[in-house]
């Protein structure tokens, strides 16, 4: 179950596709848009990524910083990054701490197997730290739109 609105968006650090640790709270100030998704050069995560990397000038024009999370590892990030040329940070999170925090670690059913994965979900957390949207099971070619329109609310 994701976080609720209107609460404050839990701290992390986590290793950036160039290896630099990097704290929300780094972005105290600014809007920050989260997303996350269940793994790098994936066609609906490629797609999401994709549709982020097209709106970039959009999210900074809203004075919004983009950062994606996955529990694929910095080296993954960095090749997925750089095939893609996506202009904002991609955070590994492989132990899933993060991932758990927000509340995005959940039980999966494909073709009848249970599993554990990341549920493609994205939050606008405001200059403040606070969340002020949460968004779960969105759409990868929706998504990017999806929250510019958020913040342009």
């Amino acid at each position: 179950m994701l976080l609720k609105e209107n609460t404050p968006a839990p701290d992390f650090t986590l290793p950036d596709q160039e290896g630099n640790l990097v704290s929300l709270s780094d972005y105290r100030g600014q809007k920050v848009v989260l997303y996350f998704y269940p793994r790098d050069n994936t066609p609906g995560c490629t797609r999401q990524a994709c549709g982020y990397a097209a709106a970039q000038p959009d999210f900074s024009a809203a004075g919004a910083v983009v950062l994606g999370i996955s529990k694929d590892s910095a080296a993954s990030h960095q090749k997925f990054a750089a095939k893609y040329s996506l202009p904002f940070k991609l955070l590994s999170d492989p132990e899933h701490k993060v991932l758990e925090a927000y509340g995005v670690w959940q039980e999966k059913k494909l073709y009848g197997k249970v599993s554990m994965g990341v549920v493609r979900s994205s939050y606008l957390i405001d200059e403040e730290g606070i969340i002020r949207r949460a968004l779960e099971k969105v759409k990868p070619d929706q998504n990017a739109a999806d929250m510019l329109a958020l913040l342009k609310d």
